[in-house]
């Protein structure tokens, strides 16, 4: 299990050195360093040289730094390690350091219950292993650590020094570097890998075409060039960049023909080795056979078929047969093993593959010999039974269908939580302890530079490195460019000094001590959280705003009237009003704001008068907006105008009416149809066409009536014109005369008129005796009477026939809906019978 970095703060990016947070920040000394960090220097010019950034390196620094810091973990007990605590580091992967005591007891459980795994399945167990609790590599049980020795393993029990690396012997380490160059290392006995070698070797690069002076460790390089090695075609030379291992297959495209030599394709070089498709079709030795290979180099060979043979199941062998002559059968049984192993074919000699399948039924046991039962060979048994072993982890049963015995490991995951209160355990479910926290967590100071690694669960006990690096934090006030520069710390930077000289939106400037903006606190690293401090808010605290401006100066009141201006405090922006009246322009642009004087930004009253303009063109109608600026809008009031005769009325838009001029208004009002209005004289319709003012020559109206005398009875066909003379003859005026009457009685009587008189007496006598018979009319209502009395007692007799049928119609409809109901039922019924016996069935 590799192990994964999680870093406590996210550093920022380096910045270059400062004095210590600690010191006053008010007077630093750039020159000065208190606990100065020569590993820094020293692994610098190392990289430096190497032109490598190497994780040996970077491994080893992290250890020197954390046991400089007394911060080094055991990942077992998560307790810290002290200098004088005997430890046990791995020497395979990981390098991590461990209690011995914590390390002993972490490889005897290990072993056991690797033993006890081992028994469980049935293999050796002596060979019994135990794990690094880190990386997980394997040792053997012979190889649980017994002794204290220091890193190289050159010293046992090293004595503390407190002048030396705890832990170690402070003499060359001298182990063999990696790689098996012949160097060991120079360093003195350290904990983690050792770097990668040093010396100065001539080395060639992967190409062999240039070589170098390079480091041992680093001596396998690239030079940049082409590569020009001869590809395994041993005719095309590789064309990639200097790299390390095989060249890639050539891929170099040409014509090339397969084994046979019927077929040539385009291919690449790494595949110009093919066979075609096509068949030999060569003529045997034999003469009588083809060759049935397909493409292949050289001779076809013998025909199979010469020489000795034998029937189908190889009973009987024949010698000297003809290679075109067919082998008999035997005639016995084949006799030859199925796919099973066991049984034999008992067919006929016969050509071909015996049967696929053994269809013999014999006796067989499932896995786990819980059910015997008589099955095809072929066919094997499996029960439903269900493995109640419990697995090799002492938590979980198998529960595997028919299991045989050897139950496969526990798959779940182990999921309990780990010692350090922060991962769950990623392991399969095991017995025993849990591995540790492979998770490393880094501790570092604010800025990053300083940072160790410590195991997860102890980063809440360590206290970050010192730091001499300077703050990279820039500050947010305006004078960060005189600022004078402090150490990397953690909470709050130091407030600034100077005058703050900020310019106010006035065009004054601040007076007060710097108090702009700060950087927000750096999050403190401690084991307890401290007391929260009750901040005294000052106008002058850093971090506040400027206070308000305090220089005075002359204002205008709201409505900027003249001479009405006031002393006041510059950062005072309340406004006055004087007494004085607004007297703006109203919106209206006619009439003036009466209101007391008030901000400009406030819009004055509101003008509620009537429009009092004189509308153009001049109309009886008033403006219906209220007081406004613009013209005043058309007139589009309807207005309603007759016609000189009075036959219809005229709707006009009072706009379009008045600007009309009269004689334009008079020929619009015309209906264009003749006059309706009566002559003044006579009874008859004014002859001319729809006109202005009296009706032109009422006296010489030429229409035609009919005169008549007293009884009514000579007539003659006068013009109008003579009627209106006699009756002025007569003395009488023609406008007294009403129309029934107009003409009647100017025509003398004469002898036909006494006789028409008498006739018309004898008539009137005969008229008033003939309504006296009143029989038939009575006789006929007293029938119409009969005939609706028969007709009512007849519609009684048609309704009681409906009720009956009514009736009938009742029943017959309850009847259906009464059978519907119970066919219903009685399937619903059936259903869910047969819905139980299909779940049944399901279930079983």
């Amino acid at each position: 299990m590799t192990s994964t970095t999680v870093h406590h703060r996210q550093p920022p990016p380096p910045s270059p050195p400062s004095s210590d947070s600690d010191s006053d920040s008010t007077s630093p000394k750039p020159h000065h360093h208190h606990h100065t960090d020569f590993s820094t220097t020293i692994f610098h010019s190392y990289t430096t040289l190497h032109h490598h950034h190497s994780p040996d390196l970077i491994k080893i620094q992290s250890f020197l730094t954390s046991s400089r810091s007394n911060a080094l973990s055991c990942l077992i007990c998560l307790e810290r390690i002290r200098p004088s605590d005997p430890t046990w580091s791995c020497s395979s992967r990981c390098f991590a350091i461990f209690h011995l005591l914590c390390i002993q007891s972490w490889a005897r459980q290990s072993s056991d219950l690797s033993t006890l795994r081992a028994s469980t399945r049935g293999a050796d167990p002596s060979i019994s292993t135990w794990n690094c609790p880190k990386c997980r590599i394997e040792f053997p049980k012979t190889l649980i650590p017994k002794t204290y020795y220091c890193f190289c393993g050159k010293v046992e029990n090293p004595v503390h020094d407190p002048w030396v690396l705890p832990h170690s012997c402070g003499e060359l380490c001298n182990r063999p570097l990696k790689y098996d160059c012949g160097h060991k290392c120079l360093l003195l006995c350290h904990p983690g890998p050792c770097p990668a070698c040093p010396k100065l070797v001539k080395a060639r690069c992967f190409c062999g075409g240039l070589e170098d002076v390079k480091r041992c460790g680093f001596k396998e390089f690239s030079c940049g060039k082409t590569c020009s090695r001869l590809l395994n075609c041993n005719v095309h030379c590789c064309g990639e960049i200097c790299h390390d291992g095989e060249c890639p297959p050539c891929r170099v495209k040409g014509v090339y023909s397969c084994r046979c030599g019927k077929v040539e394709v385009e291919k690449e070089c790494c595949e110009r080795e093919f066979r075609c498709e096509v068949e030999c079709g060569k003529m045997l030795g034999c003469g009588k056979h083809v060759c049935e290979k397909g493409c292949h180099e050289g001779r076809c060979g013998d025909c199979p078929l010469q020489g000795r043979r034998t029937c189908p199941c190889g009973k009987r062998v024949y010698e000297g047969m003809g290679c075109d002559v067919v082998v008999p059968s035997c005639g016995g049984t084949c006799d030859k093993k199925l796919q099973c192993g066991i049984h034999r074919c008992p067919e006929r000699c016969h050509r071909g593959i015996c049967v696929e399948t053994c269809r013999i039924v014999v006796t067989k046991f499932c896995k786990c010999g819980s059910l015997k039962k008589q099955v095809p060979c072929y066919q094997d048994v499996v029960c439903e039974r269900k493995c109640q072993r419990v697995r090799d982890c002492g938590r979980h049963a198998c529960k595997r269908k028919c299991c045989d015995g050897d139950c496969p490991p526990c798959s779940e995951i182990c999921d309990k939580k780990l010692r350090c209160k922060n991962h769950k355990c990623p392991s399969p479910c095991h017995r025993g302890a849990c591995a540790p926290c492979p998770v490393m967590v880094t501790i570092s100071c604010f800025c990053g530079e300083t940072h160790f690694e410590v195991p997860c669960g102890t980063e809440k006990e360590q206290k970050p490195p010192k730091c001499s690096k300077r703050c990279n934090i820039t500050p947010l006030c305006r004078h960060k460019s005189i600022t004078k520069p402090h150490k990397c710390h953690y909470g709050a930077c130091p407030p600034c000094r100077l005058v703050c000289d900020e310019e106010y939106p006035c065009g004054h400037k601040c007076k007060l001590r710097c108090h702009g903006p700060i950087p927000p606190p750096n999050p403190e690293f401690t084991l307890r959280p401290k007391k929260k401090k009750q901040n005294l808010h000052i106008d002058s605290t850093p971090g506040s705003a400027c206070p308000p401006c305090p220089e005075l100066v002359w204002r205008p009141c709201v409505g900027e009237h003249i001479g009405a201006e006031r002393m006041m405090v510059c950062s005072n922006k309340a406004r006055f009003s004087c007494d004085n009246y607004c007297g703006n322009l109203l919106p209206c642009g006619n009439h003036f704001c009466t209101k007391t004087c008030h901000d400009l930004k406030i819009q004055c009253e509101e003008c509620n008068l009537p429009c009092q303009r004189e509308r153009k063109p001049s109309c009886p109608h008033s403006c219906p907006l209220p007081c406004h600026p613009e013209e005043c809008p058309p007139c589009k009031v309807l207005i309603k105008r007759s016609c000189h005769c009075g036959a219809m009325v005229h709707v006009f838009e009072c706009l379009y009416y008045n600007s009309l001029s009269e004689k334009e208004q008079i020929a619009a009002r015309s209906c264009g149809g003749p006059c309706h209005r009566k002559l003044p004289n006579c009874t008859h319709l004014c002859p001319e066409t729809c006109h202005v003012g009296e009706c032109p020559s009422p006296d010489k109206c030429s229409k035609k009536v009919v005169v008549r005398c007293k009884c009514q009875t000579v007539k003659k066909d006068w013009p109008c014109h003579q009627v209106q003379a006699a009756y002025h003859g007569s003395g009488r005026d023609p406008k007294d005369i009403t129309k029934n009457q107009f003409g009647i009685g100017l025509l003398p009587c004469n002898s036909d008129c006494k006789s028409k008189v008498k006739t018309d007496e004898s008539d009137l006598h005969l008229r008033k005796s003939v309504p006296e018979k009143k029989d038939p009319d009575v006789e006929n209502h007293v029938r119409k009477r009969k005939r609706r009395k028969d007709k009512v007692q007849h519609d009684h007799q048609v309704s009681a026939f409906q009720k009956i049928m009514g009736i009938l119609r009742k029943i017959l409809l309850f009847v259906i809906i009464l059978v519907s109901l119970i066919t219903m039922a009685y399937i619903g019924y059936k259903g869910l019978l047969w819905l139980n016996d299909w779940m049944n069935e399901m279930e079983i």
